[in-house]
C-alpha cells in the first residue's frame, strides 16, 4: 500500500520525508479530526510497528490516525502535493509490509464502529475494525461474518483480498458478503461502491486486493445465522504424515459444506515433527462422527483425538488462539488498554491444491518439512494446508475479482523466529522458504493475495489469474496516476 514516491526496499533510508517541514505536519495535523504521531510523539515506538516484527526497522516520517473520511481525503492531498511516500494501514497484517512506508502511513484504525441490523442480517462496519470485535458483537446477536482466524486483522484488508477462514466452505468469503463499501479515491472523492453505483469498482472490490483503488473508510456486509459449531484435532505420527496428507484430501474432496479442515505437517524445532489434522463443523459432534469415521477408514486412527462442541465465539476464540482470554485481552498489546497479545516475526509464502495429490506429491510435501527441520532445526515452521471448496467454489471465477474459485485447498509455508534465534538459522529458513518457491510448489497453480509474497515471480497472474486484465482497467479508472503504488500493486497497464 506504499505510495507516490516507491523506495527500492523498505529498509532503505528515503528523503521524501525531508522536504515536509515541520510547519508542513503542523498544517496537517491541525486539518484532521483525529491526530498525528510523529517520531517525537510520546508512545511512537509502538505505534510505528506493524504486528510482523520482521518489519521493526522501518519508521514512518509521520501517522495520521484518521477520524472520517475527510481525514483520508486531508491525508490525500498532502502525500500528492508534497510527492511523499504513504501507506494505508488497518490493522497492519501486510505480509510484505506494504502497511508501513518511510512518509505518512494513513492510519484507519479508529474508524472501527459496527453498526448492526439483526432484523435484516446486515452490519455497516468500519475498516478498521479488528476481527476479534467483529465477531462479538456479530456473535451477541446470534450472527456471523465468515472471515480468517487471526484476532487482531482488520477488516478492510481481509475482505478486499477475499477472506478466507474456517467457515468458507459453508458460508463462502468475506468478499462474498460485501454489498457495499465507501471510500476515498486518488482523487479525494468520496464514494461508494455496489451493485448499483461505481459497479466496476464494487467487483474488483471483492478480491481485487487491498491499497489498490482507494482508502477504504466503511463495508456493509450481509451476515449468516449462527450455526451450531463442533471442533476437531486429530494427530498421527510423523512416519504415516504422507499418507495422511493424501488421504486427507481425498476425504476432503467428498466432505460436505458443513465441515472445514487444515492438515498441518510443522517442524516444531526442538520438538520435532508434528502432523495434525483439525476443523470445524457446522452441527453436532454426533453428526460430525460419520465423517470422522471416513477419515478414520482413509488414513487410520489417530494417536491423538479431540472432538468437542462450542458456541460459535468461543470456537473462533480457540482458533485465534484466544480460549483463555477476555475479548479486551485479545487484542495487541499497547493497541487498546488491556491487550495482551505479542507480536510475531515470520515470512511466507503460499500456493494451492487443485485435486487430490498423488502418493509421490504428498511425500514430496512431507520431505520439504523434513528438510526445514534438518536445515533449520532452531526455527518453528512448515506447511497448512486449508480447505477450499464448497460455497466458496460454487460463484464464477469472473463475478468477483477473487479468481481461485477452482481450489481444493490453500498452502501456506511459514517459518518463525524469536529474539533470540541467530542470524545463521533465520537466514537458514529464509533458504528453504526460498527453495520451496522455487522446486517444490507448482507456478501454475497460483498463489493468495492477502498472503502477498515479495518474493513471488510473475505474482500479478499467480493472485488475479485471468481476472488481471479487467483489474488493470479498473485500476485505469479511478486511480491513472497510479497514486496508489506499491511493489505488488496492480498496474495501470
Amino acid at each position: 500500500m506504499t505510495g507516490a514516491v516507491a523506495v527500492p526496499s523498505l529498509f532503505e533510508a528515503s528523503d521524501a520525508a525531508g522536504a515536509v517541514s515541520p510547519s508542513h505536519w503542523r498544517q496537517l495535523s491541525a486539518s484532521l479530526r483525529g491526530h498525528l504521531v510523529l517520531p517525537s510523539t510520546p508512545g511512537y515506538a509502538t505505534r510505528a510497528l506493524l504486528y510482523n516484527s520482521k518489519f521493526a526497522p522501518l519508521r514512518p516520517a509521520a501517522i495520521a490516525y484518521c477520524a472520517g473520511s475527510n481525514d483520508v481525503a486531508h491525508c490525500l492531498d498532502f502525500v500528492t502535493k508534497h510527492q511523499l511516500d504513504f501507506a494505508t494501514r488497518s490493522g497492519g497484517h501486510s505480509y510484505g509490509g506494504y502497511s508501513t512506508s518511510r512518509g505518512l502511513v494513513i492510519d484507519v484504525s479508529r474508524l472501527a464502529t459496527i453498526s448492526l441490523n439483526p432484523q435484516n442480517r446486515t452490519a455497516t462496519i468500519g475498516a478498521g475494525a479488528r476481527l476479534i470485535d467483529v465477531y462479538n458483537e456479530l456473535g451477541r446477536h446470534g450472527l456471523i461474518l465468515p472471515g480468517g482466524s487471526c484476532p487482531s486483522v482488520g477488516i478492510a484488508g481481509l475482505t478486499l483480498g477475499g477472506g478466507v477462514g474456517v467457515f468458507t466452505r459453508k458460508f463462502g468469503l468475506t468478499s462474498d458478503h460485501l454489498r457495499s463499501t465507501r471510500l476515498v479515491t486518488a482523487a479525494s472523492q468520496q464514494i461508494s461502491a455496489n451493485q448499483e453505483q461505481h459497479t466496476d469498482l464494487y467487483w474488483a472490490m471483492r478480491g481485487g486486493g487491498g491499497g489498490n483503488f482507494g482508502v477504504n473508510t466503511s463495508f456493509e456486509f450481509e451476515l449468516d445465522r449462527m450455526p451450531s459449531v463442533t471442533l476437531f484435532s486429530l494427530q498421527y505420527p510423523w512416519a504415516r504424515a504422507a499418507e495422511v496428507l493424501e488421504g486427507w484430501q481425498h476425504w476432503l474432496n467428498a466432505c460436505p459444506d458443513e465441515l472445514w479442515s487444515s492438515c498441518h505437517l510443522f517442524s516444531q524445532g526442538t520438538d520435532g515433527l508434528l502432523i495434525e489434522v483439525s476443523g470445524v463443523f457446522c452441527g453436532t459432534a454426533d453428526q460430525l462422527e460419520p465423517h470422522l469415521r471416513g477419515l478414520r477408514r482413509g488414513v487410520g486412527a489417530p494417536t491423538s483425538n479431540f472432538v468437542g462442541a462450542d458456541d460459535y465465539l468461543e470456537a473462533m476464540m480457540i482458533e485465534a488462539g484466544c480460549s483463555r482470554l477476555s475479548i479486551v485481552a485479545c487484542h495487541m498489546a499497547g493497541e487498546i488498554p488491556g491487550g495482551m497479545l505479542g507480536h510475531e516475526a515470520y515470512a511466507a509464502k503460499s500456493s494451492y491444491v487443485d485435486a487430490p495429490d498423488s502418493s509421490a506429491r504428498a511425500a514430496q510435501w512431507v520431505r520439504a518439512v523434513e528438510t526445514l527441520q534438518s536445515d533449520a532445526p532452531f526455527v518453528g515452521g512448515g506447511l497448512a494446508f486449508d480447505a477450499y471448496g464448497g460455497a466458496a467454489n460454487r460463484i464464477a471465477t469472473t463475478d468477483t475479482a477473487f479468481v481461485h474459485r477452482d481450489k481444493l485447498a490453500g498452502v501456506q509455508a511459514t517459518y518463525s523466529w524469536g529474539a533470540y534465534t541467530s542470524p545463521a538459522e533465520i537466514a537458514a529458513g529464509a533458504r528453504w522458504l526460498h527453495w520451496l518457491g522455487l522446486t517444490v510448489f507448482d507456478p501454475r497453480a497460483g498463489a493468495y493475495q492477502n498472503y502477498i509474497d515479495p518474493s513471488l515471480r510473475h505474482w500479478k497472474n499467480a493472485y488475479y489469474g485471468t481476472n488481471l486484465a479487467r483489474l488493470i482497467k479498473v485500476k485505469s479508472t479511478y486511480d491513472p496516476e497510479n497514486l496508489f503504488s506499491f511493489a505488488q500493486s496492480i498496474p495501470t497497464h
